[in-house]
């Protein structure tokens, strides 16, 4: 009790409650242009974290993710354009709402799902978070090389399209990973004789090129028009929601419940957890012949989980310092950065910070909605900019954020290079967030593996020594054998004569 009141105490000030306030709306701005994402917001705060202390850093970045997540759902109502890649699970069925009249109650089911969806996360987060890392006191590199290996695993599974193309932009992504100095021996790689290649490729202006530039060549190579902005009024979204939200609140309890299972797994996070959860929604609909019409029901579910999804991540961040998305990958450099070392130890050596973080993920979702309210009002004007306009303007986000991660050109060309690929592989049907997922956990991957390796004397049987190793590596090879496997039966079955 004495180490919550503390962190009520860090994070209920005045200053901490000024820099949420300013991250709010600097979320909201982000999410609400088309082709910004929350990563890139998380990575174009981080040079003004710097000079912050851990609480308002830590909770700067709570709130403009949350916001900007949801911020993503307000061009995709009105412009059917999502504003992060989360969005883009109900981005269709959003805007067909607004076609019909109803962008009122899409924006306002997407505002309020938006907040449950991130109280449920954080009280799974809450509760679950300090029992986990009394667990993960236990675990060796072993462990942690086969909860890498999950991790991935469930990205390319999980991921839309192709699972063969999945496992393809995963393998690319690890290769960029493998560029710079060798953790082991020490020997350059794939540098080419660069010395700035030697520090490896740095992840924030990968992720930058990959989801913002791409989006800007895509328009450039492209000769669509901007579609028109809703001329509808916008008034109170939270007119008739009540029967909306007890109607499907089964909904609202399985989104909230699929978006923090899957952000807890490494590699997964929102982006995953609102397509799995608007297919679900789907799936067990009393309704699904309406999906794709305008049908709030899958608002319901996938804009709970998107949110929900975000706290979830932070679970593994925190308890096992893997990173649950792209954004906590971020943050876990910050919290290095603060002295907040990410792993179990945290929770015995610094517990009035880390209940400061979840007090933060509590005021932060409480505090979406009145700002996204007034979000939603501002950003029909906002959002009439010509894209002719807002693509250099997105650009520009992107060189800057680039620049500063470490204030070198190098992080440009990273950005523009990696940008160029990212246009490459989605032209041709590859997803580029399993490759955002192997730049972000290859090195770790490899680190285990060497130093388990090492322990084991070569032995491969050395990685199932371990109980929990065991389990872990029984699952991961479950998961990379089973389905061929029961394939290959199904058609022997299926070929056997009668």
């Amino acid at each position: 009790m004495d180490v919550l009141l503390t962190a009520f105490d860090l994070v209920f000030t005045p200053y901490v409650l000024l820099v949420m306030l300013g991250a709010a709306l600097f979320g909201l701005f982000v999410g609400s242009i088309p082709g910004l994402t929350a990563t890139m917001a998380t990575a174009l705060l981080i040079p003004i974290t710097f000079f912050m202390d851990p609480v308002p850093a830590i909770a700067a970045i709570v709130t403009t993710v949350a916001m900007a997540i949801f911020a993503g759902d307000i061009p995709g109502c009105l412009l059917r354009i999502p504003g992060t890649p989360a969005s883009a699970a109900y981005a269709d069925e959003a805007h067909a709402m607004t076609a019909k009249g109803l962008a009122e109650k899409a924006l306002g089911a997407s505002l309020v799902c938006a907040v449950i969806g991130g109280l449920i996360g954080t009280l799974v987060l809450a509760t679950t978070a300090p029992l986990l890392a009394e667990f993960a006191i236990q675990f060796s590199s072993f462990e942690y090389f086969w909860l890498a290996c999950l991790g991935l695993s469930c990205a390319v599974m999980i991921s839309t399209g192709s699972v063969l193309k999945g496992v393809v932009s995963l393998l690319i992504g690890l290769f960029i990973s493998t560029i710079g100095i060798d953790i082991t021996a020490g020997h350059p790689r794939f540098t080419f004789g660069s010395v700035e290649m030697m520090g490896g490729i740095s992840f924030i202006p990968a992720m930058i090129g990959m989801f913002a530039v791409s989006e800007v060549l895509r328009y450039v190579a492209s000769n669509r028009q901007k579609p028109q902005v809703s001329q509808q009024a916008i008034g109170n979204v939270f007119r008739g929601l009540g029967p909306v939200l007890a109607r499907y609140k089964i909904n609202l309890l399985r989104g909230g419940v699929i978006g923090t299972a899957i952000g807890i797994l490494p590699g997964a996070g929102a982006d995953i957890a609102a397509w799995v959860a608007y297919a679900v929604s789907k799936k067990f609909s009393r309704e699904p012949e309406k999906f794709g019409s305008g049908h709030v029901e899958g608002l319901v579910d996938s804009g709970c989980a998107n949110n929900a999804g975000l706290s979830g991540a932070w679970v593994p961040a925190l308890v096992f310092g893997i990173p649950g998305d792209s954004i906590t990958a971020i943050v876990i450099g910050v919290l290095y950065m603060k002295g907040m070392n990410p792993g179990p130890t945290v929770f015995l050596n610094q517990p009035e910070l880390i209940y400061a973080v979840f007090v933060a993920f509590f005021l932060a979702n409480l505090a979406l909605l009145p700002l996204g309210f007034l979000a939603i009002r501002l950003a029909r004007q906002v959002l009439r900019m010509p894209q002719r306009v807002l693509m250099p303007i997105i650009l520009m986000f992107c060189l800057v954020g680039a620049f500063a991660i470490n204030n070198t050109v190098f992080g440009i060309s990273i950005m523009l290079v990696l940008g160029l690929l990212a246009y490459l592989m989605e032209e041709n049907g590859f997803p580029i967030a399993p490759t955002i997922l192997g730049i972000v956990l290859g090195t770790m991957l490899e680190d285990n593996f060497m130093s388990s390796m090492i322990k084991a004397d070569g032995d491969l049987l050395g990685f199932f020594s371990r109980p929990i190793a065991l389990v872990l590596g029984i699952v991961t090879l479950c998961i990379w054998f089973l389905p061929p496997i029961i394939r290959a039966l199904r058609s022997t079955r299926g070929r056997a004569p009668q």
